[in-house]
C-alpha cells in the first residue's frame, strides 16, 4: 500500500514567511544603508543609459505590441516610452544589465542586486503617476531607496550560504524573488498576499544558467534579470487580485523546490534581513566587466606602461585567482560574441594589458579581431590561491582578489601586481565615490543636454532632497 498523503494545507515556509515580515516590519534606519542605496540608484541608472547607445539592447525595448498606449504608464528613463508595468519593468531591467556595469553581490551564489531597481522604478512610477491623476499623494524617492534596501538584502541574504549554479539554475530566481516580496509591498499588500506572490516566484519554472557558459553563451544574459523582475511585477499583480499561494512551495515532498530542483537540501541562512547588503555591495566603478575579473583587469591595467611595449615578446601570463573566478570565467578557445567575452578572465585582462583600459566597446566584434588578444590568451594560466578563495567567503572580508605577473622569452619578468579589494568595496568606498559620480557623469552626458544632465545630478547628489522628491518627477527628469 502506498503512504497516506495528507490533504492538510501546512502552514507557509518560514522563508516565506519570514521575508514577507521583513518586508512589511523592517525599518531602515541605517543612514549608510540608505546612501549606498542612493548612490546605487545613481550607478544603476547611469548602467542603462549607456546600453541604450547598443542596438542590440535598444531591438528589446519598447511596448509587446508597437503603438500600445499605457495612461498613466511608467515610463522608461532615457526614452520615451511609457510602458505598463510589467513591460516597463522588463525594460528597465534589460538595459541596465545589459553591459554588465551595474553592482554586484559575491557569495555562495553570485547577482546583481540591483537588477531588482527594475521592477520597483516601474510600479513606483506607475502608482504614483496613478495617484496623481486621482488627486493622491504619490510615493516619493525614499519608498524606492527603501525598497532597494529590502531587495538588496532578500537577494543578497539567500544568496550568502545557498548556491543555485551548483545545480544548474540561474542566479536570476534570487531578482523574481526578491522583487516579488517588495514590489507586493509597494502594491499595498498584505501579509498573506505577500507569503502567496512569492510562493509563485518560486512555483515558476527558473531559468537554466547554460546561457552564461560554453558552448552557449549568449545575449539572454543581459536581459535575463528584466524578465526575471518583470515577472515579479506580474506576480505580484495576480496576488494582489487575490490568487491564491501554495504555502509549502519549497518543503512539500516530491513536489516541492528542495525536492525537485535543490538535490532535497533546504536553504540555509548565515544571517538574519537587515541593512547588510546594501552596505556591503560592490560597485563596479572603473569596468564593466565580470566581477571576479574586476581586480584583475586593475592589476592588468597597471602593468600596461611595463608591458606595452614588449607584448610581442611575453612568454607566460599567470594570473593567481579564487575558486569562483576560475569556475565561471577561465575560458579558453574561441569567443563567439560579446556576452561570451565579458565572461572571460582571459579576454579581460589581456585588454587591460594591451591598453592600459576596459570598455563597453572592447567587447565588440571590431576590437576582437585583433589577433594580439587571442595571442595573450594563449599565453595565459589561471592558477586558485586557496586563501584568496577563503577569503573570497569571509564575512568580515569579502574581498575579491586577483594576482598577475607577466613572464617574457629572455628570461626577466614582472613583479606579481595585486589587488585584493576592487575600488567599489566598501572598503574602498571613500576613493570608489568620487569614481562612481564620475561614471554617472559620463553617462547622463550620453543621452542628454548639459542643463538636464545637471538638474539630474543635483538632485541625486543631495539625499534629502532626493528622498522628498515624487517618483514620477523623478522620472520625468530622464525623459528625452
Amino acid at each position: 500500500m502506498s503512504a497516506h498523503i495528507s490533504n492538510v494545507r501546512p502552514d507557509p515556509d518560514k522563508v516565506l514567511v519570514d521575508i514577507a515580515d521583513y518586508v512589511l516590519n523592517h525599518v531602515v534606519t541605517s543612514q549608510e544603508a540608505m546612501n549606498t542605496a542612493r548612490l546605487c540608484l545613481m550607478d544603476t541608472l547611469g548602467c542603462g543609459l549607456e546600453a541604450l547607445e547598443y542596438p542590440a539592447c535598444t531591438k528589446l525595448l519598447g511596448p509587446v505590441v508597437p503603438g500600445t498606449v499605457v495612461p498613466n504608464g511608467a515610463k522608461v528613463p532615457g526614452t520615451q516610452f511609457q510602458l505598463d508595468p510589467i513591460q516597463a519593468a522588463f525594460n528597465i531591467g534589460a538595459m541596465i544589465r545589459w553591459l554588465d556595469f551595474n553592482d554586484t553581490w559575491l557569495a555562495a551564489e553570485w547577482g546583481h542586486p540591483s537588477d531588482n531597481l527594475g521592477g520597483i522604478l516601474a510600479v513606483a512610477d506607475w502608482l504614483s503617476r496613478s495617484r496623481v491623476a486621482q488627486g493622491k499623494p504619490a510615493l516619493t524617492m525614499k519608498d524606492v531607496l527603501v525598497a532597494m534596501v529590502k531587495a538588496h538584502e532578500i537577494q543578497g541574504c539567500l544568496a550568502l550560504e545557498n548556491s543555485f549554479n551548483r545545480v544548474g539554475l540561474d542566479h536570476v530566481v534570487l531578482v523574481k524573488v526578491a522583487s516579488t516580496a517588495v514590489v507586493t509591498h509597494l502594491l499595498g499588500g498584505s501579509r498573506e498576499e505577500i507569503i502567496n506572490a512569492l510562493s509563485h516566484a518560486w512555483v515558476d519554472g527558473q531559468a537554466l544558467r547554460t546561457y552564461r557558459h560554453a558552448p552557449n553563451t549568449g545575449s539572454r544574459k543581459s536581459w535575463a534579470a528584466g524578465d526575471a523582475t518583470s515577472r515579479a511585477v506580474r506576480l505580484a499583480l495576480i496576488a494582489m487580485k487575490g490568487e491564491m499561494g501554495y504555502p509549502s512551495v519549497l518543503s512539500a515532498k516530491g513536489w516541492g523546490f528542495y525536492d525537485v530542483l535543490f538535490k532535497g537540501n533546504e536553504f540555509k541562512f548565515q544571517r538574519p534581513y537587515g541593512n547588510y547588503v546594501m552596505e556591503h555591495v560592490l560597485f563596479k566603478i572603473s569596468f564593466p566587466a565580470e566581477f571576479h575579473a574586476q581586480t584583475a583587469v586593475e592589476c592588468a591595467v597597471k602593468l600596461h606602461p611595463v608591458v606595452k611595449d614588449r607584448l610581442e615578446d611575453i612568454e607566460k601570463i599567470v594570473i593567481t585567482t579564487h575558486e569562483s573566478a576560475i569556475r565561471i570565467i577561465d575560458k579558453k578557445g574561441p569567443l563567439n560574441n560579446p556576452a561570451d567575452r565579458d565572461h572571460c578572465i582571459q579576454y579581460m585582462t589581456a585588454i587591460g594589458l594591451i591598453k592600459g583600459d576596459l570598455t563597453a566597446a572592447d567587447y565588440e566584434d571590431e576590437v576582437a579581431n585583433d589577433p594580439l588578444i587571442d595571442d595573450l590568451r594563449d599565453k595565459m594560466v589561471c592558477v586558485e590561491d586557496p586563501q584568496y578563495s577563503a577569503d573570497y567567503h569571509d564575512p568580515d572580508k569579502r574581498s575579491i582578489a586577483n594576482s598577475i605577473q607577466v613572464f617574457f622569452r629572455d628570461g626577466t619578468k614582472t613583479v606579481p601586481v595585486s589587488v585584493e579589494y576592487p575600488i567599489g568595496h566598501r572598503r574602498r568606498r571613500g576613493e570608489g565615490v568620487p569614481v562612481l559620480e564620475a561614471k554617472f557623469r559620463r553617462n547622463l552626458a550620453r543621452r542628454f543636454p548639459l542643463k538636464q544632465s545637471r538638474a539630474i545630478l543635483d538632485l541625486c547628489q543631495d539625499q534629502a532632497r532626493l528622498e522628498a522628491t515624487p517618483v514620477n518627477e523623478f522620472v520625468d527628469l530622464f525623459v528625452i
